[in-house]
């Protein structure tokens, strides 16, 4: 919009001015020249840009996928922003991204999936003295070992013994989460029944979905579940084109009193920032400093840094022992790896403003 701006302003300089074009070019130039624009962006993600990204779901399947696409993608949209510099190279405006994306939190179902039964030997292959596992971490054990190169979101439909006190054959369900094997619940024969199936099965994904949470309900009831919690389920339909039963993975979350079927795309939110080259996923908090800012570090009666030779702000590292002492006052709880874009006022004959990004690492602020 700068541009258009100028250009009209020229259209008018041109018609009332007797200075030759030339003149007119280098004025533009002169407005326009190292004037990237800087703005504080506050976007939500529409399906077309989910096309642009080549993401024909319509979502991020990881924060780390968002992370590392979303800095080409705002380069590509804003080409015009950046950030602007001081003659001495600090950074005087920063571009800021607050984006908001949907993410495929947890998947609905698992095509890619295998049933095993441990058997005898699969226990004493692991060193166990007993024919059955006795706690999770014994499971995940044998499933790294039978599934060393599992792909991921294999969803294994395990049959197996346990030992709590007595031993009982358990059929659970467990994914594949990029490495980390996580169980799901599996429902038995008997539970099947007294869902009213003639089989240990669902007849439809529908049915389930209505059935299941009220399962959820009657067997998590002794728990006390918290409100929030998100529950895996393994259950089975029959597949009429491949005429074989199938084993499924839903999610359900529960609000205190019931359990539903959980939305697996949820809106999450990244903030991005401009470095004066790139995007950068960013969790800076831009802080301008206030007249109380000032009086708390001693700059009180002209409320700036003094950049001048020789006195008290002259260096960055001066500056930064000030805002030091500012951000630890203000922000108490920062946990490290905080970062802040700090806008002071200076003085250096002449008055002016300049930001200075920092970070907290260990108990100080540290230039980025």
């Amino acid at each position: 919009m700068k541009k258009i701006f100028y250009l009209f302003a020229i259209t008018a300089f041109v018609f009332t001015s007797c200075n030759p074009l030339e003149d007119v070019n280098e004025e533009v130039d002169a407005l326009t020249a190292n004037d990237a624009l800087v703005d504080d962006l506050v976007l939500t993600l529409t399906d077309e840009d989910y096309t642009t990204l080549e993401l024909n779901f319509g979502n991020f399947s990881s924060e780390e996928d968002a992370k590392e696409m979303l800095p080409g993608f705002l380069s590509a949209k804003y080409p015009q922003l950046g950030a602007t510099f001081l003659a001495n190279g600090d950074v005087n405006q920063s571009s800021s991204a607050l984006v908001t994306y949907k993410l495929f939190n947890k998947k609905n179902d698992e095509k890619s999936f295998v049933n095993y039964t441990v058997s005898a030997a699969d226990y004493t292959a692991q060193g166990l003295s007993f024919p059955n596992f006795s706690s999770l971490n014994q499971i995940t054990a044998f499933l790294d070992t039978k599934y060393p190169s599992a792909e991921n979101r294999l969803l294994v439909d395990l049959t197996y013994d346990y030992y709590n006190g007595t031993t009982s054959t358990l059929n659970n369900g467990f994914i594949n989460n990029s490495g980390t094997w996580e169980m799901s619940i599996g429902i038995s024969d008997d539970e099947y029944t007294a869902m009213g199936e003639g089989r240990a099965q669902f007849s439809s994904e529908d049915e389930a979905f209505v059935k299941i949470p009220l399962y959820l309900k009657n067997k998590l009831s002794f728990e006390a579940p918290v409100s929030g919690r998100i529950e895996g389920v393994m259950y089975k339909l029959y597949d009429s084109s491949a005429r074989v039963v199938k084993s499924y993975v839903a999610f359900f979350i529960y609000d205190g009193a019931t359990w539903t079927k959980y939305n697996n795309v949820i809106n999450e939110t990244i903030k991005l920032g401009h470095n004066g080259v790139n995007w950068v996923p960013d969790n800076t908090i831009k802080v301008t400093l206030s007249n109380a800012d000032y009086t708390l570090v001693g700059n009180g009666f002209f409320n700036n840094f003094d950049l001048r030779s020789g006195k008290d702000e002259e260096t960055v590292e001066q500056r930064l022992a000030k805002i030091n002492t500012i951000l630890k006052n203000n922000y108490p709880s920062a946990v490290v790896g905080q970062k802040f874009a700090v806008t002071y006022a200076f003085y250096d004959g002449s008055n002016g403003n300049a930001t200075l990004n920092v970070v907290l690492e260990g108990s100080d602020y540290v230039l980025q």
